[in-house]
């Protein structure tokens, strides 16, 4: 059950009205979907554990008490910000995303979940970045793009001595190479990589985590075009 599951392994307890968010959340996705595709995960149990338990082991890599300020690059259909923002309400959220029917969708999800403190941003993720320097405690990327890409994008975002945390399936040895170039230019380093598992069999994942240890040149991100040609 996925409440027991949040508690025992991830120390996290969820209320009665924290659930109803949930279950207002998951009803308004399915509807939605109907008319946007928003994910092509529907069934309920997967839902909550292929998008909301995922979204909210993140509790394993840090401790999310001590963010503030949290930028979602690409959360699409709200993943993993709105999950963490459910169970930690402190949260200062910030959503980019560049595709007007997911903003619509995220709009009308926070008015029914009576969120406060989400920013939607609707732009190109370098659009924004490239005037938002040193502006995140934690900036996120779920399966968004290869890390040498979402490094880019998202490491200027972040102020100096925060963190960025990548959601990753466990074949990810390649991409953490080929970002070794990125992360010396844009100042991360690696801080750990946590493997985890989904209960009931729904997969294994891995987070990178990133320290922003010193501010990242002024020219990135570069746009889009010049990512996609020669990347970092």
């Amino acid at each position: 059950m996925f409440k027991d599951d949040i508690k025992k392994n991830l120390a996290v307890e969820i209320s009665s009205n924290q659930l109803k968010q949930f279950d207002i959340y998951y009803n308004f996705l399915i509807e939605y979907n109907e008319i946007t595709n928003l994910t092509r995960i529907t069934d309920e149990e997967e839902v909550y554990y292929k998008h909301f338990y995922d979204s909210l082991t993140i509790v394993k890599s840090l401790d999310i008490t001590k963010i503030t300020t949290l930028c979602d690059m690409g959360a699409g259909a709200g993943f993993p910000s709105i999950p963490l923002k459910i169970m930690f309400p402190h949260l200062h959220i910030t959503i980019i995303d560049s595709l007007g029917k997911r903003i619509t969708f995220l709009k009308q999800l926070i008015e029914k979940l009576d969120l406060k403190n989400v920013t939607l941003i609707y732009d190109r993720i370098e659009n924004y970045a490239k005037n938002h320097h040193n502006s995140f405690d934690l900036v996120t990327a779920r399966a968004l793009g290869k890390l040498n890409l979402i490094l880019e994008l998202g490491l200027p975002m972040n102020k100096v001595n925060s963190y960025f945390l990548a959601y990753k399936s466990k074949s990810y040895d390649e991409e953490l190479t080929e970002a070794s170039n990125a992360l010396n230019l844009l100042g991360g380093k690696v801080i750990k990589v946590i493997p985890f598992e989904i209960p009931n069999a729904y997969g294994d994942r891995v987070h990178i985590l990133i320290l922003k240890h010193k501010k990242s040149p002024l020219i990135y991100p570069r746009s889009f075009s010049a990512i996609k040609k020669k990347s970092l």
